[in-house]
């Protein structure tokens, strides 16, 4: 009888115990999104919603259902969806919590938008990494009489950044396409940009591509990946490598 009555109790503990966990598990559910958790396949399936969204938007109202942009704006971050009127209109049932309208980390941007537009992602983060880096290079650049802290000539026109005469040692960028670290670099007049060259050529060997004169190869991350290589040059194929264009 003793035994039976610990036997219950033990049997009661672990039924306790698996509830506990059981709640554990769903309050991490609501504490962690998918969309954070798991970042592929949450990136995809949001790119798809809106992309659905646009595709309805466009055939209804004619038109695409872009923020407003000036000429002067880089084409990787020029055509950023209206997430929130897509929401009021009703084609989008709620905006995706990796956007930065609901605190994430990317824009949403429309590509081809002249033809077939294609619904894409462009990191904050790395557009905040380049700004930082603007703003220690102007400092410089006025601190020093127009001299700019540029290290060794990597391409025709374009230099490294001595992080030591900047002060940008402790600001690094890691690839949203391999998650490697990334470089940046600057033209003659200080102006920074992202060197992609080594995702370049990944993404070319992975699509199998054949150079071809007078093609911009940042195209060939568009085709990789969800992310537009934003804060970036164009490449060409020059000398049997991509070779950013200042």
């Amino acid at each position: 009888m003793k035994l039976a009555m610990r036997v219950n109790r033990q049997r009661a503990r672990l039924g306790l115990l698996a509830g506990i966990i059981l709640l554990l598990s769903a309050l991490a559910g609501c504490m962690y999104p998918e969309e954070q958790m798991q970042p592929g396949s949450s990136s995809r399936e949001s790119v798809r919603r809106v992309q659905a969204a646009v595709d309805d938007y466009q055939q209804v109202e004619g038109l695409l259902p872009i923020l407003n942009s000036d000429e002067s704006t880089p084409r990787y971050e020029k055509f950023v969806v209206d997430l929130e009127k897509l929401r009021q209109q009703g084609y989008l049932e709620e905006i995706p919590s990796a956007a930065f309208e609901k605190g994430g980390n990317a824009n949403f941007l429309i590509l081809d938008e002249e033809t077939t537009p294609v619904v894409k992602l462009m990191d904050l983060v790395t557009v905040q990494k380049v700004n930082d880096v603007q703003r220690q290079v102007n400092r410089y650049k006025s601190d020093h009489g127009g001299k700019l802290p540029a290290g060794e000539e990597r391409y025709p026109g374009l230099f490294s950044i001595d992080s030591k005469q900047a002060g940008t040692s402790g600001i690094t960028l890691k690839s949203v396409y391999s998650g490697e670290p990334l470089e940046f670099m600057m033209d003659k007049n200080g102006r920074v940009y992202v060197d992609y060259v080594l995702d370049i050529m990944s993404a070319m060997d992975k699509n199998g591509s054949t150079p071809e004169p007078d093609k911009d190869l940042r195209t060939e991350l568009g085709k990789a990946s969800f992310y537009v290589p934003v804060k970036s040059l164009p490449y060409l194929w020059v000398s049997g490598k991509p070779v950013p264009q200042p």
